[in-house]
């Protein structure tokens, strides 16, 4: 399918890479890119053969966050147009979020408001270490409401407050310190660390990581102990089980390379 707006790949390993391209306008969304996004990642969840997605931005930025003429179309919404349009862009980060493989941000650039959602939806972030970040949202009068559940599960209550509320931008360094990122690089590396990761991603099992990502879901929402007893035990004696868990136990005793890797 040909897009309007993003670049996609899939190379012989299953890696899948989608590169948003509006790099004139620093890839910033519009209702077209997360249309756009939206029904990939849905033909994508039905691809057995993607082991993991890559996303970055073409150009010098990541993303960031709302077009601002996509925006000023917003200013004669109704309150029930708004409330449906938020809804539009929210199901697109839970999809993303939900995806079933490994999602890496590949951060070669800015990334603000809703580009801070976009990498805080990635099961991993790395970042070139000149990039920066904001939560700029307030400074125009409004709030980072769709993208808050990600970005507050990624940085915490306190980290949200202090980034939320004063809208200022950070840097590379600032945002793995509160845990926004999981590595930061130099622009020059970025490429080859990306590389190291997603083959310490290909490692694993694909239905394991599918089955880890339901699993870590499950045990945050869940709060008795009885519920997370019954939920985990559940979740082990199903992935025993399954074949590809056999294989997995079968390879360690037999002391050999599971299935999955390939050379």
């Amino acid at each position: 399918m040909e897009w309007k707006h993003l670049i996609t790949t899939i190379d012989q390993r299953g890696v899948a890479t989608v590169t948003l391209n509006r790099p004139e306008i620093h890839n910033a969304f519009n209702d077209v890119m997360i249309t756009e996004l939206t029904q990939l990642f849905t033909e994508w969840e039905k691809k057995s053969e993607i082991r993991l997605v890559v996303i970055t931005g073409a150009g010098k930025s990541f993303c960031a966050g709302g077009d601002i003429n996509w925006m000023k179309k917003m200013k004669d919404y109704s309150f029930d147009d708004n409330v449906r349009d938020a809804k539009i862009m929210g199901s697109m980060f839970w999809l993303i979020n939900r995806f079933p493989r490994p999602v890496i941000a590949k951060i070669n650039g800015p990334a603000m408001g809703g580009g801070v959602g976009l990498l805080s939806v990635a099961d991993y972030a790395i970042a070139d270490d000149s990039a920066t970040f904001g939560l700029t949202e307030t400074r125009l009068g409004l709030v980072p409401a769709v993208i808050s559940p990600f970005v507050i599960a990624k940085i915490g209550q306190s980290n949200a407050r202090a980034t939320f509320l004063t809208g200022g931008r950070f840097s590379a360094e600032k945002a793995m310190s509160m845990g926004m990122l999981h590595e930061v690089c130099k622009t020059a590396d970025l490429d080859a660390s990306v590389e190291k990761i997603i083959s310490e991603f290909l490692k694993a099992g694909p239905v394991a990581q599918g089955e880890a990502k339901k699993l870590i879901s499950g045990v945050v929402a869940l709060k008795s102990e009885e519920e997370r007893l019954t939920f985990t035990g559940t979740a082990i004696a199903r992935v025993r089980a399954s074949s590809e868990g056999q294989e997995g136990m079968d390879s360690l005793m037999e002391k050999r390379t599971p299935s999955w890797c390939k050379t």
